[in-house]
């Protein structure tokens, strides 16, 4: 990669105002440029030495930045022949195929499958190119800097260069042109001195044909309007086509590399299984003194249960690409013995209790301490967050796609109930009238909610839930709004396939037109109306015709929400009887 140069200025260039900036900014963007450079991957590289006088060969290791990656041409031409005969191959399976639409529907499938696989191809090699890219763009905004400077430093000692537009444009270029020459003879990397000499013995040439242009164009002045504006037209049209089709091959293929490649139905599904895995465990710990009895004392020593949806998902993408809810059964149970151990021991303990007797012949009592065997089962569970679950089971080039399916939530954020895309502010409750039903709810916890009102990000909640990195905390906010009143269940950070099961399996859960709600119900909302719940809150009651709520990750933030009762997008409620 070429390199800019980095300019010197000497102290008194630096102090005059009218430099001051222009050299600020060469400097700010020289660092930038090294800094870029210093991020592009290194490789170890064994040098050999010979020494002329004694014969000896030392060998050291040095660092090279590593060969750029081919671009996409020679990756393109790479892949021609491959493309190629598979077109080949599907032409022919499609002219024998016509009577068979089971099999050509098949043939389609893998043809749509072949192209994500290249598409995601193509999203992965985009990452690895990205150090390059950066470093390239922070070059070429070095040399604008560089460029300008010297030109107000141009400015400065020749003055009377800015008298007109013609006169400036025409200056700028030969100080392109002069630096361009510079740098590819390497004379510029040390001094400025060189380029701002030829570009002052360059000032006169320039203001006499400045000159001149002026007058010819002041004696053309209408013609070259109309043709300078006939020109600017076609320019920005051309430039306008170029940029949108440019513009929209990028964008197709930045979101096609980076969304998860498996259906909705597929990855909700998939998610909903291993739901269901964690909460069989958590079945399993709680009988465990019925499934295991006969012991003196339980002890548990136990971690979370619980994951980001979008970790998994992210997870799956990166190992089977697009899979089912069957395809994927193998690789979920791998994921969940390495996420999750349980472990029971067995404990003995020699302990002693006092004993009384009584001779019959004396009748004299006496105590002694009697040992006896006390059994302790021990029960430990022991989580890792799927981020630690990825690093150990997934090669680099798949940890690399999980990262960047984690980053862009694989465009589809609200998939797993993610919360609320709503930016407007918090709605006021004065001077609203609840119409209370024939159920008190809780207020206590509605008043713990509110009392949260204006929080941005949901820090608190998505940590105390367990998770290391922000998630769509919607239901974080909900379950631990129920936590500060004590309360270990209901807890789920997933609408859909936790909160929504947790309700129903209890005889709790309330359809749309359920009319009894109460404080400190939960409310779930269906966004798209697919059937899938995108978003919880908490209700802080009704007046009669809307329902009020406190909703967390609405816009990323705390609000107070209201609705109208027959809202289309309201799933049902999650009833709260305590």
């Amino acid at each position: 990669m070429n390199k800019e140069p980095r300019l010197r200025f000497t102290d008194e260039e630096r102090a005059d105002p009218a430099l001051e900036k222009p050299i600020r900014k060469a400097d700010k963007a020289a660092a930038k440029a090294d800094k870029a450079q210093a991020k592009i991957p290194k490789k170890q590289v064994r040098q050999k030495t010979v020494d002329p006088e004694t014969g000896k060969v030392t060998t050291k290791l040095v660092l090279e930045d590593k060969k750029k990656p081919p671009s996409k041409l020679s990756h393109a031409v790479r892949d021609t022949p491959a493309n190629a005969a598979l077109g080949k191959l599907h032409k022919e399976i499609r002219e024998t195929e016509q009577d068979n639409v089971g099999v050509e529907s098949a043939h389609k499938s893998e043809e749509a499958a072949e192209t994500g696989v290249r598409l995601a191809r193509e999203g992965y090699r985009s990452h690895k190119l990205k150090p390059y890219r950066k470093a390239a763009q922070a070059e070429q905004k070095l040399e604008k800097a560089n460029v300008n400077a010297l030109y107000q430093k141009s400015l400065r000692e020749n003055p009377q260069l800015a008298s007109n537009p013609i006169s400036r444009w025409q200056q700028k270029q030969a100080i392109k042109k002069d630096y361009a020459a510079a740098k590819r003879a390497g004379q510029a990397a040390g001094n400025t001195a060189s380029t701002a000499q030829k570009t002052g013995k360059a000032a006169k040439t320039v203001k006499e044909k400045a000159q001149q242009a002026g007058a010819f164009v002041m004696r053309h002045k209408k013609g070259f309007l109309i043709a300078g504006a006939i020109f600017l037209l076609v320019c920005m049209l051309l430039n306008t086509m170029s940029s949108c089709s440019m513009m929209a091959q990028s964008i197709g293929s930045v979101v096609s590399g980076t969304t998860y490649p498996s259906d909705d139905p597929e990855l909700v599904a998939v998610e909903a299984d291993y739901a269901a895995k964690e909460a069989a465990l958590q079945a399993e710990i709680d009988n465990i003194e019925s499934s295991h009895p006969g012991y003196d004392e339980y002890r548990y020593d136990l971690d979370m249960i619980g994951h980001d949806p979008h970790e998994l998902a992210a997870y799956l993408s990166a190992v089977l690409q697009g899979y089912t809810r069957q395809s994927a059964q193998a690789e979920l149970e791998r994921v969940f013995d390495a996420q999750y151990e349980l472990t029971l021991t067995e404990e003995v303990e020699i302990r002693y209790r006092t004993e009384t007797s009584t001779d019959p012949v004396t009748g004299e009592t006496t105590t002694e301490e009697v040992p006896y065997e006390y059994y302790i089962l021990n029960v430990k569970l022991t989580s890792k967050p799927l981020s630690s679950v990825a690093s150990e089971l997934l090669t680099p080039e798949q940890l690399e796609m999980y990262q960047v399916y984690r980053q862009t939530l694989g465009n589809k954020p609200l998939i797993f109930g993610g919360g609320s895309s709503d930016t407007s502010d918090s709605e006021s409750l004065a001077g609203v009238e609840f119409v209370n039903g024939t159920r008190p709810g809780n207020q206590a916890v509605v008043d713990i909610a509110k009392s949260q009102v204006g929080n941005v990000g949901g820090q608190p909640y998505w940590s105390w839930y367990g998770f290391n990195s922000r998630v769509e905390w919607c239901a974080c906010f909900v379950s631990w709004c129920y936590g500060q009143m004590g309360l270990s269940e209901p807890r789920f950070a997933a609408c859909q396939s936790q909160g929504i099961p947790w309700f129903q399996s209890h005889g709790q859960w309330g359809g749309r037109d359920y009319a009894n709600i109460a404080p400190g119900d939960a409310i779930f909302f269906d966004w798209d109306l697919d059937g899938s719940a995108d978003h919880v809150g908490l209700v802080v009651g009704t007046d009669g015709s809307r329902v009020y709520t406190v909703e967390g990750n609405s816009g990323d933030a705390c609000k107070i929400k209201s609705y109208s009762l027959t809202y289309e997008c309201i799933k049902g409620y999650g009833l709260m009887n305590w």
